[in-house]
């Protein structure tokens, strides 16, 4: 009898590895639903480099005009400069071992499920420290002297659920932005879901009659005051003593993180990438997502913190 040809549907063009085409969806899934997850993502400013463990991400001041004197030399106008360098933290990874018995005495497909969840881990560990970065860079000095630093704005200690305050500080945010000469695109509020919809509840915020955008029915608010309003459960509001010390500090009296997208960013060494091998000496198989990134404070003039208090 013949052997039997056995299609194996992971190979690629019925050579090489067996498991090949099967990882890439693993990976796939992965990437997407660490995309989906990741609100921060496009947010700011991100560098990728090649190699190296840190980026440089320079900074100029800016330069004034004055009137002249005829007969007077032109001697130049010297411009302050500075840079913010980036440093790449460990390794992070989100890993899970599947027990070979209990894969083949489930009724439905567990990878699936299991490397989506590798990737939301990933999302909620960037979106998390992207987030006490923005708040961080409103409590910094200028980058360059003479400019101004981040700002922190007292909304009021129901700031977080009272649609008038809500609205008082995201003007006043706006304000200070113009005030330091921020340019007036890519501004983001970053906001818990309880402050998202006391902001959506209030008539005069999302009526289109007063200029708002949104809407009682959809229980959204877009922006407000040229601010996209952006709902996210990572915006720090605890004392976060642990974990790599240039994201730790007191967030207890955090409303609203709003920045520019310059105020932060991100050196990315080494981007989403998912492995999958199969341990004989366990009888299972590992799944790892994993990258390598750091993040820091760009540009403190363009972070506003919004406190309690």
């Amino acid at each position: 009898m013949a052997d039997l040809s056995v299609s194996r549907i992971g190979q690629v063009n019925l050579a090489g590895d067996v498991d090949a085409l099967n990882l890439k969806i693993f990976s796939g899934e992965v990437l997407t639903a660490f995309n989906m997850n990741c609100v921060y993502q496009d947010k700011h400013l991100i560098r990728e480099i090649a190699s190296g463990k840190s980026a440089q991400f320079p900074a100029t001041g800016r330069i004034t005009a004055a009137y002249h004197t005829p007969g007077t030399q032109l001697t130049g106008t010297p411009i302050a400069h500075n840079e913010r360098v980036i440093t790449i933290d460990d390794l992070l990874l989100a890993n899970v071992m599947i027990a070979d018995i209990d894969e083949a005495k489930s009724h439905y497909d567990v990878r699936s499920e299991y490397t989506k969840q590798l990737g939301e881990a990933l999302a909620l560990a960037f979106d998390t420290n992207v987030a006490r970065t923005a708040v961080l860079a409103a409590r910094a000095s200028a980058t360059i002297t003479g400019e101004p630093g981040g700002s922190v704005i007292v909304g009021g200690a129901n700031v977080r659920t009272d649609g008038a305050l809500i609205k008082a500080a995201l003007f006043a945010a706006a304000q200070k932005f113009d005030e330091n000469n921020v340019v007036d695109t890519d501004r983001n509020a970053f906001v818990k879901p309880v402050t998202f919809y006391a902001a959506a509840a209030t008539t005069d915020l999302v009526n289109k009659d007063w200029g708002g955008r949104g809407g009682i029915a959809d229980g959204k608010i877009e922006s407000l005051a040229g601010i996209n309003i952006v709902k996210s459960n990572n915006v720090p509001n605890s004392n976060v003593a642990t974990g790599p010390a240039k994201y730790q500090g007191n967030f207890a009296n955090t409303a609203m993180s709003i920045f520019h997208r310059s105020a932060v960013g991100t050196c990315r060494l080494m981007s989403l990438s998912m492995q999958s091998e199969y341990l004989t000496l366990w009888q299972a198989t590992a799944l790892v997502a994993r990258f390598a990134v750091g993040h820091g404070i760009l540009r403190p003039e363009c972070a506003i913190e919004v406190v309690t208090a």
